[in-house]
């Protein structure tokens, strides 16, 4: 029965990403990028309403590796029907801590990265980038994602 009450308080807070983007990627909740878009992703999926996204993907684990925390504890966490703020908070308590002048610069670093410098990823970020018509050379990951969010839902 608690279990079928906190999947409830999650489903009011979630978002139907069939009918809408996540948060951009970029959205800071406390210095953390990414946290807002996963949260995002996190409650549709408990939801069922996360469409084409996927929580705990590898996008998340950015975040996910750099607190050292694991996408089945976040998951937990959303299960709840924590708020965004609750969220923060159970971030900056759990996993390896951080400073704020290390979130900080992590976000920064993560904000700037591009699969296009990694050899692993690079083929797949290039074909992804000619699909939504950007310069892969000139493409952060986040701006991939912005624009595959709006190319997405343009009406």
């Amino acid at each position: 029965m608690a279990t079928q009450t906190t999947n409830r308080t999650s489903l009011k807070n979630a978002k139907d990403l069939t009918r809408e983007a996540p948060r951009s990627p970029r959205a800071r909740l406390g210095s953390y990028v990414l946290m807002a878009r996963m949260i995002d992703k996190g409650r549709a999926t408990l939801a069922g309403t996360a469409g084409e996204y996927h929580f705990d993907c590898p996008v998340d684990n950015m975040l996910f590796s750099f607190k050292g925390v694991k996408g089945e504890e976040v998951r937990d966490v959303l299960a709840s029907g924590a708020s965004d703020d609750e969220i923060l908070a159970w971030f900056n308590t759990h996993g390896a801590p951080k400073s704020e002048a290390e979130i900080k610069a992590w976000a920064a670093g993560t904000e700037a990265s591009s699969p296009h410098d990694d050899p692993k990823k690079r083929d797949w970020f290039v074909g992804e980038c000619q699909r939504l018509g950007l310069d892969p050379a000139r493409t952060t990951l986040f701006q991939y994602l912005d624009e595959d969010d709006r190319q997405s839902f343009r009406k």
